[in-house]
């Protein structure tokens, strides 16, 4: 099982006649996604690798019965972008896009509240269900179907952390990057939500960074109510307070969202936090094996 995507998903690429949108959509068409539709304003009537291409969102949905999106248009207009698919009553979207500026992305958070839709990103690498079907750049072929959920905010770290798990031989059933800037569309804890749900995910594999509040938040819901081993790794250990490190997210303010704080929260939640990224592979495989 999965959770959020599947073999049924169909997918409409918002910029797909861009460089980005172009390359990464022949790379999911070669892992076996389903790309119904893509959307180029001016491009209305195109077809892109025999997709047709169409000017807005609620043309796709009407026309190809679209329900996820992925999203790869620049970041002036991504935001923009990202409403358009909520109101055109798309139900997962995936934003790509780096660099949303953060007021833009306060506006599609209050467009987003009362609507029945999940944002994943921005800033992040996307979504893939091993086997099914993925939405976004993620490299498929280090990816293998099983029973470990992945959620992290490093697009980087994920696919090391993949790496490491599939050559250890424990499969992932979905893996999810939520994006590294301050404000994103899902946290933690709406995706362990989901894998609490799924009975073939037998375990959960956390990728955080030093910022915010998202691990600690995550170690709080962990303890109360999530009963399926969790291994973490947090970046930033040796980052100096002050400096941004990569992502809008990942900084350290005064005493918050620092590193060993949040590897302490996480720890008194029973979560196996693995301090050398190398070490995870090897550690997953004793905690989850």
């Amino acid at each position: 099982m999965s959770i959020l995507v599947d073999e049924q998903t169909r997918v409409v690429v918002q910029g797909i006649t861009g460089r980005e949108g172009s390359f990464h959509t022949r790379q999911m068409l070669q892992y076996g996604t389903v790309i119904a539709a893509g959307t180029t304003p001016g491009k209305g009537g195109q077809s892109f690798e025999g997709i047709p291409v169409f000017n807005t969102i609620r043309e796709a949905v009407e026309k190809e019965g679209v329900n996820t999106s992925c999203i790869f248009v620049p970041p002036p207009f991504a935001a923009d972008a990202i409403m358009e698919a909520g109101e055109a009553g798309i139900g997962l979207i995936v934003c790509i896009t780096e660099g949303i500026p953060a007021l833009d992305m306060v506006k599609v958070a209050a467009l987003l509240e009362n609507k029945d839709t999940v944002l994943i990103g921005p800033n992040g690498p996307g979504i893939i269900s091993p086997g099914k079907t993925k939405v976004g750049i993620m490299p498929g072929p280090i990816h293998r179907p099983g029973s470990i959920g992945v959620i992290s905010r490093s697009g980087t770290l994920t696919y090391e952390v993949v790496d490491q798990l599939t050559r250890a031989g424990l499969g992932q059933s979905t893996c999810i990057g939520i994006g590294g800037d301050a404000i994103v569309g899902t946290t933690f804890v709406d995706h362990l939500r989901r894998f609490k749900e799924d009975p073939e995910t037998k375990g959960v594999v956390l990728i955080g960074e030093i910022g915010g509040s998202a691990e600690e938040e995550a170690s709080d819901y962990i303890r109360e109510e999530f009963n399926k081993p969790v291994l973490a790794f947090i970046a930033g250990l040796t980052a100096p307070p002050g400096k941004r490190m990569g992502h809008a997210g990942a900084i350290i303010s005064g005493k918050q969202g620092r590193a060993e704080d949040k590897i302490k929260s996480l720890e008194s939640a029973g979560v196996t936090v693995v301090r050398n990224l190398g070490d995870l592979g090897r550690k997953a495989l004793e905690v989850m094996g």
